[in-house]
């Protein structure tokens, strides 16, 4: 798997994974305006792909990979889904989201409750969790967990998430509540992190916790599994938490090696080395005859994902400034092209920044489709011409000319970047790619260290966009390209002061349009997924990707 961004609120990851995973939601309306207000939920998730006549194993190790090292444990500070794939293996939260993108309680007893004003939000918490030390989880650790991002010495990028939240007090052991500033429509977003023990962190000023050994190396948890060892660029151990509340996992091990090759990732898979992987649009075709006659694995296919790819335009750059330079950059590149012959058809065109696959999608947005006559014509009339023959455009004695980020390791991207650098040539800009290591790409990529970046978001939770698109995110949010659009900042205020689903969509629709007309990313398109899991695996939900839900698979004989 690759790692990919977070947009904020806790629900965006930077997607370097192979295959980019699921995460965004709906919100609850408020129409008859009750005390409680639910959030989105369900029963479970989509039935597992047991078959009731295999017999079970108890044990086996699931053996995954990733390009490059997560950065650490503390959901705060990590931005990519690698980071928040080995959080969820070893922490419990509040709720997790299932690929409907609807609260699940895991520490939490049901949902939400609310005042009839919506400025308190009570939660009642299980009283049968437990840390790995043996001590309980209780209302002390949720209320120091909350503490952290509301406090001024955070400094992370999540801040946005919660600058509407008040406090978080203990009523009980078992019993929490938030208080809202005003409210605030985006609390789906604020109970998805993982919940730290404050026995063990409560003297590490929160300045220092991300540089904190617990950041790196956990030693007290509550998830699943639990960390043994990270030798930093070349695996993560864990083993099966014994005393987990949800019930003793089957699998007794994981590993997640780094490999910051896919190709070198697909032939790990053949020969058994690894045997839970994303499986690249460019390598299907040879892992789908190997699953065929081999019979070591099968494939689950057409996964869909909330995920979706961009060209990020660095709007401080004087090249990227004019709005209409933009949009004829997107008309250049041929996006329909890509997904067809560089993602093998694993994809969907998108045109703004909401995926398909959330309840807020639509497709009636500005829309700058493949048309290089016109892109050339819109360059002229911005004033970039070739003056002097040279085949490249040029204004005010300055080429059109930068140098175009990628991940390293991920083929589908690094042969994409390719074709963009191939058709930006066509209009005469000169697009030089450079390929990065996994790791410094997304600091690049979060410390504004670009030009241009070709990346993705994974997008989960609530899906107002704050934390990429509202200007009070480019100091220290995810706002990375600088983007500042008074229209989209008011209509984002407003949307996260909105009960009511029709209305929120109404909101988020036309935000949607503003930024498709801005193109401060090019958006490429959403991708499918396609995972290989061992042939003798079960339980596993058919529609998510990755480690999710990992607790509940298991061996058969």
């Amino acid at each position: 798997m690759v790692s990919m961004p977070y947009r904020t609120l806790s629900s965006v990851a930077l997607a370097t994974v192979l295959t980019a995973t699921a995460f965004l939601a709906g919100c609850s309306s408020d129409k008859n305006n009750s005390t409680n207000t639910p959030a989105p939920s369900a029963a479970a998730s989509s039935a597992p792909s047991a078959a009731p006549s295999k017999e079970k194993v108890d044990g086996g190790e699931i053996i995954t990979a990733y390009l490059g090292d997560p950065q650490g444990f503390i959901r705060f500070w990590a931005t990519t889904t690698t980071s928040s794939e080995v959080i969820e293996l070893t922490s419990s939260y509040l709720y997790k989201l299932n690929e409907k993108q609807e609260l699940i309680p895991d520490l939490a007893v049901g949902q939400p409750t609310f005042s009839a004003d919506k400025m308190e939000m009570t939660m009642k918490l299980r009283t049968d969790a437990k840390w790995s030390d043996g001590k309980p989880v209780t209302a002390d650790d949720v209320v120091f967990t909350y503490s952290i991002p509301i406090n001024d010495d955070y400094k992370g990028p999540r801040k946005g998430t919660f600058t509407e939240l008040s406090k978080v007090v203990k009523v009980d052991d078992s019993t929490v509540k938030f208080v809202w500033k005003k409210p605030f429509a985006g609390y789906i977003d604020t109970v998805i992190y993982n919940i730290l023990p404050a026995h063990v962190l409560k003297d590490v000023p929160i300045k220092d916790l991300d540089k904190s050994d617990y950041y790196k190396k956990p030693s007290v948890t509550s998830g699943p599994y639990k960390l043994d060892e990270w030798k930093t660029g070349e695996y993560l151990r864990f083993s099966r938490n014994e005393s987990y509340y949800n019930g003793k996992p089957a699998i007794d091990k994981v590993t997640a090696k780094i490999v910051p090759n896919a190709n070198a990732m697909m032939a790990q898979l053949q020969t058994g080395e690894i045997n839970v992987i994303g499986v690249p649009a460019d390598q299907l075709g040879a892992i789908e005859p190997f699953a065929k006659t081999s019979g070591k694995i099968k494939l689950n296919k057409g996964i869909k994902s909330s995920s979706y790819l961009f060209v990020a335009w660095n709007l401080t750059n004087p090249l990227f400034q004019d709005k209409k330079v933009r949009q004829a950059l997107t008309m250049a590149i041929d996006r329909k092209g890509i997904v067809d012959n560089v993602a093998e058809g694993l994809g969907v065109v998108v045109n703004s920044q909401t995926a398909p696959s959330y309840w807020t999608y639509t497709d009636n947005v500005p829309k700058f489709d493949f048309n290089v006559e016109k892109a050339k014509t819109m360059l002229a009339e911005a004033g970039w011409k070739d003056t002097n023959n040279d085949g490249l455009i040029d204004k005010n004695g300055k080429n059109f000319e930068f140098e175009l980020q990628v991940n390293q390791g991920n083929t589908v991207r690094e042969k994409a970047v390719t074709v963009i650098q191939q058709q930006l040539q066509k209009v005469g800009i000169k697009a030089t790619p450079r390929i990065v290591e996994s790791s410094a790409f997304s600091k690049n990529f979060t410390g504004k260290q670009f030009e241009a970046i070709y990346y993705a978001w994974s997008i989960s939770g609530d899906p107002n966009p704050k934390g990429i698109w509202h200007s009070s995110e480019i100091e220290i949010g995810l706002n990375t390209v600088s983007y500042k659009n008074p229209e989209v900042d008011k209509l984002i205020d407003e949307d996260l002061q909105t009960f009511d689903t029709a209305k929120r969509k109404e909101l988020l629709n036309k935000i949607d349009a503003l930024i498709a007309e801005d193109q401060p990313y090019t958006f490429m398109y959403s991708p499918t997924t396609v995972m290989a899991y061992p042939a003798k695996l079960e339980g596993f939900n058919p529609n998510r990707d990755s480690l999710k839900e990992i607790e509940k698979w298991y061996f058969t004989k």
